[in-house]
């Protein structure tokens, strides 16, 4: 993906909230330059404790792109992996109150361009193992975890590179091992007249006599089309029980491939009712109304900071129970002008509807704004509650997101990546934090000695 940096530091104040928009929220009807530097008061959030400060190893100038959430060392308690653009890709080990730790050189010492990170166990021996995808540099690794908290380098088993940047792991041809999609960008640099290098996605099949060895069947199983990928989500979007594949693409329109059960995919995407040009940047399904039917949402942004371009609102595509995707975006999301690099589907709630979250970025400018908040009413309309769901200085160039519990609460915490900005951690076992913080020490005001 593009990228851009920003020359001037800014300050994010615990006190207020930085926040475009906040007050046209609802109708995007404010212009997006004129309202990036609104002050609003914090306010206590209904639904998370930001413990970024006391729980997150500080790192503000680290490009966390991208983490999930394993255990790594079968202590019972999550752990994460975080990706890192243009670094080593990190470990935290969790003590089980969410509190995390680094673990320098759990991926090795060498840095590349890592953009997503996925966790399964392709080996097949009980412990969770990991890949990462990386862009520039095109050096994929495969990581195997030993149960203990250690991980051995794999990566000579990834049968084929590329610039990579979308990730996707599941059992695509029903043998019960997960397999590997990998979405390709083919750029060469990172300027408006980049070119642009077709490029096909990448299919890793798991070997089933070899569990953990992987097949490149990319050219018997994909179509021969070139991609610009940027995100790819596996998920049942005809109710065969097969794993499809959506494909959000930054410059071409994303696509909808159908699988036939054996890992084999056709292009479906005309049925999807795509209204607008879109640059796409995550894509995530989910049931969106309830139905029991897959929903497909477009997180897109509306350039690489050079100015405005395409329209950067999120789309909601509402499967029709027929094989289409309809575009109900106008009826069931808030209307917003920022820029959205990624987001989260959780019930931070608790009411069994699932919500978004949206990270936001004020484009021109790069800005780092509040993440988002939209509440689903169980119909799949959703409304703006950014200012009662998020804490006020969970502020950043929000980028993927992971999610799990952390604290043991039972209840879904997360992780947001920051490019550039500190990834914050937003909790959900709001009391227990508190309970968990050092005890304030009362301080003895100092009295000046009597002058004679």
């Amino acid at each position: 993906m593009m990228r851009r940096f920003l020359k001037s530091p800014i300050t994010l104040l615990a006190s207020v909230t930085v926040m475009a928009g906040a007050a046209g929220a609802q109708d995007g009807t404010r212009n997006p330059a004129s309202d990036a530097f609104i002050l609003i008061p914090e306010s206590p959030s209904s639904a998370y404790v930001d413990a970024t400060a006391t729980h997150v190893p500080i790192a503000p100038s680290l490009h966390a792109t991208d983490s999930v959430f394993i255990d790594v060392d079968n202590d019972g308690h999550l752990d994460v992996v975080v990706s890192v653009e243009y670094g080593v890709n990190r470990l935290y080990l969790n003590d089980g109150t969410g509190r995390l730790t680094y673990v320098p050189d759990a991926f090795g010492t060498e840095p590349h361009d890592n953009e997503h990170v996925r966790a399964a166990d392709f080996d097949g021996d009980g412990n969770m193992d990991v890949v990462f995808v990386a862009e520039s540099d095109e050096v994929h690794q495969l990581f195997l975890g030993d149960g203990k908290g250690g991980f051995i380098d794999a990566s000579e088993r990834l049968p084929a590179h590329s610039q990579g940047n979308g990730l996707a792991v599941g059992d695509v041809n029903g043998d019960g091992l997960p397999d590997i999609v990998v979405g390709s960008t083919g750029e060469t640099g990172h300027t408006p007249d980049a070119q642009i290098i077709p490029a096909s996605n990448l299919l890793f099949l798991n070997d089933p006599k070899r569990p953990g060895h992987f097949i490149d069947a990319t050219k018997t199983h994909l179509p021969d089309s070139n991609d610009q990928t940027e995100s790819i989500a596996l998920a049942d979007m005809t109710g065969d029980g097969h794993l499809d594949m959506v494909i959000a693409s930054p410059a071409h329109p994303n696509r909808l491939l159908i699988n036939d059960g054996q890992g084999r995919f056709t292009d479906a995407s005309d049925r999807l009712d795509l209204q607008v040009p879109m640059e796409t940047r995550e894509v995530q399904v989910f049931d969106a109304n309830g139905d029991g039917l897959n929903d497909i949402l477009f997180f897109n942004i509306t350039s690489n900071n050079f100015g405005w371009d395409k329209d950067p609102q999120t789309r909601l595509l509402i499967n029709d129970g027929k094989g289409r995707f309809i575009d109900e975006t106008a009826e069931r999301l808030p209307a917003h002008r920022f820029s959205s690099w990624a987001g989260k589907i959780v019930d931070f709630n608790n009411d069994g509807a699932p919500d978004i979250l949206a990270g936001a970025i004020q484009v021109p400018g790069f800005v780092p704004l509040q993440l988002r908040a939209w509440q689903n009413d169980g119909k799949g309309f959703f409304k703006d509650v950014t200012l009662d769901a998020v804490p006020g200085i969970t502020v950043g160039r929000s980028w993927s997101m992971g999610s799990g519990d952390l604290d043991g609460d039972g209840k879904t915490d997360i992780f947001i990546g920051g490019w550039g900005t500190q990834a914050r951690l937003l909790l959900t076992d709001k009391q227990g934090y508190q309970d968990g913080l050092p005890a304030q020490q009362r301080l003895t005001p100092a009295r000046s000695k009597d002058r004679n």
